[in-house]
């Protein structure tokens, strides 16, 4: 009996603050923004236009990481990306 008070009671003060935060419009868009940006991460299509080819073999010489893996000849990345472009 107690833990259905304490779901219910989670619960309620869940839906309580949540209406609250969502009062302001701004913060609304917001929110829409995020959970639209979780269903296009989520869709199965690739986004081409979001992979950094611009950079692609061509790192800035201060990002130690990206020299590192393009000095090593690393074929995951190119690899990866024809698999996404497919």
């Amino acid at each position: 009996m107690k833990q259905k008070l304490l779901i219910s009671g989670l619960a309620v003060s869940t839906v309580g603050v949540t209406s609250y935060l969502l009062k302001d419009k701004s913060n609304r868009q917001k929110v829409k923004n995020f959970i639209h940006s979780i269903k296009s991460s989520f869709s199965g299509k690739p986004n081409i236009d979001s992979f950094p080819v611009s950079k692609a073999g061509n790192p800035h010489p201060e990002n130690i990481e990206d020299n590192k893996m393009v000095s090593e000849g690393s074929m995951y990345p190119v690899q990866y990306y024809d698999e996404k472009k497919k």
